[in-house]
């Protein structure tokens, strides 16, 4: 008997992913099914069970959380990222670690067939593709949503359910949802559905992980996060001292406090990787904190121009993320800068949470390039101002020259200029 191919397949338990599978195997595949925890509220268990009872031949199931908080959303704080100036890049980081590990279970069952759900109009296509291709150049990838075959047979979510009624896959969806969403342990996104009318406000319902703002308690609450080369270390609640420390509980622990006190919603219209624009909502809790918090520590302990030419790159950086390209070399050289950039990036920065605002009330740094008495308004402080006469003469050079050559040559110019 001719062996069946293996192939993994990136699997959710969802319709989508459900239907592809029994669709690679009706078409004589062997499939392995890869289910990635990256903290979404999902039942594993179940999931596994639904994963074979539609065909699958092996289940993996991997707890990918610390992994994914210490090695993809850290470092993406530690640079800032921060796509189109608001999106915190929560999908997008998730991805090149769920498909580094998919790549790993191919090798591991002498397979290059790898596959996915991601459709053909979104950004998780070439986020799922670029990583398997950086990461195993001879993988082979079947992409569902981009074959002819399957599109003709699956023209909406109809088809699907009526393709899973027809095999017994059980599904939880309808054939009308309000949106669609991605969770994981930085975030939670909505789109699609009701939210593709950009000017529809998000119902209330719709949100997760966040109180609504106007629900928060009515008492801020203060923190201190404590930073060591760019990553935080620490967090204390000084309202009640509660302390945690290791990665994953930290940031679990600032999920739960930005949660309560409202804070992380983002609605936005995005430019996707494919030229579509795409209006999003999003949860990012915890992010949004540490975000604020390491962003105000730069402040005091980073060098002026050092952080002029990093937050230069901060827009390419979030590009990159967003667009796939985590496995990069271009991406391996702005991290090596990042890296540099975070050199001493040490201390403490105070906040104020209260109703959806994070506020930095506070800071200190062992590292801190803070004079007090070179800024203060009453202690000269070895400052001598006469010096400041020199600095504006030279500076003012270019100025004298550009508008006395206004003045000559364009007089008109030159009046609406002084009006």
């Amino acid at each position: 008997m001719e062996m069946k191919k293996k192939i993994v397949l990136a699997y959710s338990g969802g319709l989508d992913t459900s239907v592809i599978l029994k669709w690679l195997t009706q078409k004589g595949f062997d499939v392995i099914a890869y289910v990635a925890d990256v903290g979404q509220k999902d039942d594993f268990e179940k999931v596994r069970e639904k994963a074979l009872k539609t065909g699958a031949s092996k289940v993996y199931v991997e707890d990918l959380r610390e992994e994914l908080v210490t090695d993809y959303i850290f470092p993406a704080l530690r640079g800032n990222a921060l796509y189109e100036g608001r999106y915190l890049l929560g999908t997008a980081l998730a991805r090149p670690l769920i498909a580094k590990r998919q790549v790993q279970i191919a090798e591991r069952e002498g397979t290059n067939l790898l596959a996915h759900g991601a459709t053909g109009k979104g950004n998780d296509q070439v986020r799922f593709e670029f990583a398997f291709y950086a990461l195993h150049p001879d993988a082979v990838v079947i992409s569902p949503w981009k074959d002819p075959e399957f599109l003709f047979e699956f023209k909406g979510r109809t088809d699907m359910l009526k393709y899973a009624e027809k095999f017994g896959i059980p599904v939880t969806a309808s054939k009308s949802k309000p949106y669609s969403e991605d969770e994981n342990i930085m975030h939670i996104s909505h789109e699609a559905g009701i939210l593709e009318d950009p000017d529809n406000s998000p119902p209330e319902e719709m949100f997760s992980h966040t109180l609504s703002p106007q629900k928060a308690p009515d008492v801020e609450t203060i923190i201190e996060i404590e930073f060591k080369d760019g990553f935080p270390v620490s967090v204390v609640n000084l309202n009640d001292g509660t302390v945690k420390k290791k990665p994953l509980e930290l940031f679990l622990y600032l999920n739960e406090l930005a949660g309560k006190n409202g804070i992380g919603r983002v609605d936005m219209v995005e430019n996707r990787f494919i030229g579509i624009k795409s209006r999003g909502v999003y949860e990012t809790p915890g992010a949004t904190i540490l975000w604020a918090a390491h962003r105000d520590l730069e402040g005091i302990a980073m060098d002026k121009e050092v952080m002029y030419l990093r937050d230069m790159m901060i827009p390419k950086f979030s590009e990159l993320i967003y667009n796939g390209f985590w496995f990069s070399p271009e991406m391996d050289f702005i991290m090596a800068a990042i890296e540099k950039s975070q050199e001493k990036i040490d201390g403490t920065v105070r906040l104020s949470l209260y109703k959806g605002n994070v506020q930095p009330i506070g800071r200190k740094s062992p590292t801190s390039l803070y004079n007090e008495d070179l800024s203060s308004m009453d202690i000269e402080g070895g400052f001598n101002a006469v010096d400041s006469l020199g600095f504006i003469n030279i500076n003012a050079i270019r100025l004298k020259a550009h508008n006395l050559l206004l003045r000559n040559h364009d007089p008109y110019r030159w009046r609406k200029r002084r009006q």
